[in-house]
């Protein structure tokens, strides 16, 4: 029976939910108990334990043995319907902290990539990857570079549930994480629906700030079935998923350079790259600045929903080591 709880326990619970959802790993009571002391919050290891009970009986956590704890899905979810007034510009911290924690060196191969997981039902595995080579072989991905999970098993902080299957793909924020190790002050503007004409990038036609949001706005385009990815891939003209980031001018050599040896290490995304103070698929840039469109990493994920396939979608969802991921024609 699922315990009933005060104002106050809530509150305890949602941040211990919060502290678990910002780790890739999974955490015990004496780790948590010092990570809540960052919000002002003082539990013993024992009270903790208890709160983390409560979590399991509501499915928002699942015990991963000695090892500690992890987030579920349901977790998440409940997370961020509860911390919604709270949470308006939680998208572009998210990001933030992605590209702060981004390890990987494209010149060595080695270091940890943030990754977006799609949970898909055991049944529509096959038919999915059917479906998603077509965007994989197009190019219109972050990259073909990918990893699974059964259930039970973990890609960066979301545990599969049963009777599905993760895959993970490369999040656009690593290209903000190696331009910052590099030196390049990277600014995220926006995540929006770019319309492509004859297989150029030309307008958005929505866009959601990542400043005012609380939810991801390729979640949510994917669910308002707003793209048309297919139509991209066999017409060259129709509408995917694209974000939009703004840097110095001064700094852009440096930043093609680092784009050039990403792409090298099999992670492109960079669809345009604009011209100092000028606009970008019709969106304005400041002085002395330069626009870049990335291709949205679930691109291939919304081909597949396109198609009829129903996938539960968790953007930036952690981080996984580079050396996990395998070629997307492997598996």
């Amino acid at each position: 029976m699922v315990q009933k709880i005060s104002s106050d326990g809530e509150r305890k619970l949602l941040a211990i939910l919060k502290v678990l959802s910002e780790s890739s790993e999974p955490l015990g009571s004496a780790t948590i108990a010092r990570e809540l002391e960052r919000y002002g919050i003082y539990l013993s290891e024992r009270g903790v334990r208890y709160n983390l009970k409560l979590a399991d009986e509501r499915g928002y956590t699942q015990p991963m043995g000695r090892d500690g704890r992890m987030i579920t899905t349901q977790g998440l979810q409940e997370l961020t319907a509860a911390l919604a007034p709270e949470r308006v510009g939680f998208v572009l911290e998210k990001l933030e902290l992605l590209a702060f924690q981004t390890t990987f060196d494209p010149a060595k191969r080695t270091g940890r990539v943030p990754i977006n997981t799609s949970l898909i039902d055991k049944s529509q595995f096959k038919k999915a990857l059917a479906v998603m080579g077509a965007a994989f072989k197009a190019g219109i991905c972050v990259s073909d570079l990918v990893a699974t999970a059964s259930e039970g098993e973990k890609l960066g902080s979301v545990v599969v549930p049963p009777g599905k299957i993760g895959l993970a793909t490369v999040c656009s924020a690593t290209i903000n994480g190696v331009l910052l190790k590099a030196g390049v002050p990277v600014e995220s503007k926006f995540g929006g629906v770019l319309e492509v004409r004859k297989s150029q990038p030309s307008r958005f036609v929505a866009i959601i700030n990542y400043s005012g949001t609380s939810l991801d706005p390729s979640e949510q385009y994917i669910r308002a079935r707003m793209t048309s990815v297919g139509k991209v891939i066999t017409t060259g003209s129709g509408r995917l998923l694209a974000n939009f980031r703004e840097m110095p001018a001064l700094s852009r050599a440096l930043a093609e350079e680092k784009i050039a040896q990403l792409k090298a290490a099999g992670i492109g995304g960079v669809y345009a790259l604009g011209n100092t103070s000028e606009p970008l698929c019709q969106i304005p840039v400041g002085l002395n600045r330069v626009g870049m469109v990335l291709l949205g990493g679930l691109n291939p994920i919304t081909l597949a929903v396109e198609a009829g396939i129903e996938i539960d979608n968790i953007a930036e969802s952690g981080l996984v080591d580079f050396e996990r991921l395998v070629s997307f024609w492997k598996i």
